[in-house]
């Protein structure tokens, strides 16, 4: 089999791995910085040009899967020649495709025995990236873990939080054949009295199952990350002895397009309280208001949408701010939007910064905007809650329907330049008001997302589960 990949960044490094390289024709990817140079050795190929190769499967290492399977088939690719990564496990299933698994702590051993334990508890992650689905089942990790439950911590992937976890003596494994292999190929799960899986790049993993093992599927993910998702798959899992949660309405609906049917339940993820709240009145003797936006530079999280929102705002009133844009800026959008502000000076893109560097940068915000076109739950805006920030948000963000707008936040209605534009200028002229509404978004933060809310929603699922098994 000879290969076309279709995409040659994050995705393309994670499942690289799957193909041997004499097997790959070339990498295609719409950046022209990145044709005509070599990548892992491999030249990387305009669309139109790679797909005059002769190859057998083209495979789209993206979730921008329905643009980019529509312009291979306007190219003449035929249908039943392209994949997705998700369509893996049926390239990759025979034994000699199996991946070596790495086990950290005392994780092997827990692995290994085949002895069941009632409190043993795998906890499944996409990754070890410092993401908000990831951090969530972190802290869902070290709640049952001082709870006295017997944790394991697994990932497809490797990453910074192992590091974390391990300093909280939590067992972890890295097994990168979650990728592809379902519960039933995956054979060192016979301990495990329960098993979470986060989001819905597990569901591949839950085609084949032992029902009587209790599952928890918990899901973050907006309608974004289901393109590739086949809806027959869906709706073929087995949902017995199996309970799906959700951080809000968007992953609700987003599984309820393809599995009408399904049962969710609500759980808020938890955020540690790691802030001295100071009184941030003096905030407003500051010469500029600060505004920051924090995620990687992409169209979803519709930091576009922002920049012609600040367009519309007077060159005078724009004097009076600041803008940060912090996250990865490595993006085709992040390279346009790199050229736009060069003639916004009040506009800063930052790059990438560590947790060290979020807090700082949160205790100089005086307003957190979420612009994004979609968002399941905004962590990065409980953050900035938790910090007596208030927030302007996009109403298709999860976190919208926490927020009472002009009390304790500003909601804009999603891609309306215009609206956001106006909750901008509102915040500049009732500068005065900010540090009122940042402690009332505080309570926002201490009612629903506080870890000893958490704990308590968590340990409450879990004990009744392991009751009833």
């Amino acid at each position: 089999m000879t290969y076309l990949l279709f995409g040659a960044g994050d995705y393309y490094e994670r499942y690289k791995k799957w193909f041997d390289k004499k097997t790959v024709l070339a990498l295609l990817d719409n950046s022209s910085k990145k044709q005509n140079r070599l990548i892992d050795g491999i030249k990387v190929l305009s669309p139109e040009d790679g797909v005059k190769l002769q190859f057998d499967i083209v495979v789209i290492l993206s979730f921008h899967v329905k643009a980019m399977k529509r312009q291979l088939l306007e190219l003449g690719v035929p249908e039943e020649k392209i994949y997705h990564f998700y369509d893996l496990h049926r390239l990759f299933y025979k034994k000699e495709h199996k991946k070596p698994i790495l086990y950290y702590g005392i994780s092997e051993e827990i692995a290994t025995s085949n002895e069941y334990q009632k409190r043993r508890i795998l906890l499944l992650s996409q990754d070890m990236l410092l993401g908000g689905a990831s951090i969530a089942l972190f802290h869902a990790a070290k709640v049952l873990a001082e709870n006295k439950y017997n944790v394991v911590f697994a990932s497809m992937i490797d990453g910074p939080l192992r590091e974390k976890l391990l300093s909280e003596n939590i067992p972890v494994i890295i097994d990168v054949n979650l990728q592809l292999r379902t519960m039933r190929e995956t054979e060192w799960l016979a301990g495990f009295s329960l098993i979470f899986c986060n989001t819905i790049n597990f569901h591949i993993f839950l085609l084949k199952r032992n029902n009587n093992v209790p599952i928890i599927w918990w899901l973050h993910d907006s309608a974004f990350f289901y393109a590739g998702v086949s809806r027959d798959v869906l709706q073929s899992l087995d949902r017995t002895n199996m309970k799906i949660y959700s951080v809000s309405s968007i992953p609700e609906n987003a599984i309820k397009q393809y599995i009408s049917d399904i049962e969710t339940e609500r759980l808020l993820f938890g955020v540690e309280d790691i802030v001295e709240c100071a009184d941030r009145k003096g905030q407003i003797q500051k010469d500029k208001i600060c505004f920051t936006v924090i995620g990687d530079i992409e169209e979803r999280k519709g930091q576009d949408i922002l920049i012609r929102s600040v367009r519309r705002i007077s060159e005078i009133e724009r004097k009076n701010i600041v803008i940060f844009l912090v996250g990865r800026s490595v993006s085709m959008m992040a390279q346009q939007l790199k050229m736009d502000i060069k003639e916004l000076p009040e506009i800063i893109m930052t790059g990438a910064v560590d947790r060290k560097g979020i807090d700082e940068i949160l205790n100089k915000t005086d307003i957190l905007i979420c612009p994004s076109r979609e968002d399941a739950m905004s962590m990065v805006a409980v953050e900035a809650m938790a910090h007596q920030v208030p927030c302007i948000v996009s109403h298709v963000t999860g976190i919208a329907e926490y927020i009472q707008n002009g009390i304790d936040g500003l909601i804009f209605r999603s891609e309306d330049t215009k609206e956001l534009a106006e909750k901008i200028k509102w915040c500049i002229e009732n500068r005065e008001e900010l540090p009122g509404m940042g402690v009332r978004s505080r309570k926002i933060y201490d009612t629903y997302f506080s870890m000893d809310v958490f704990e308590k929603n968590l340990l409450d699922i879990v004990d009744d589960i392991l009751l009833q098994k």
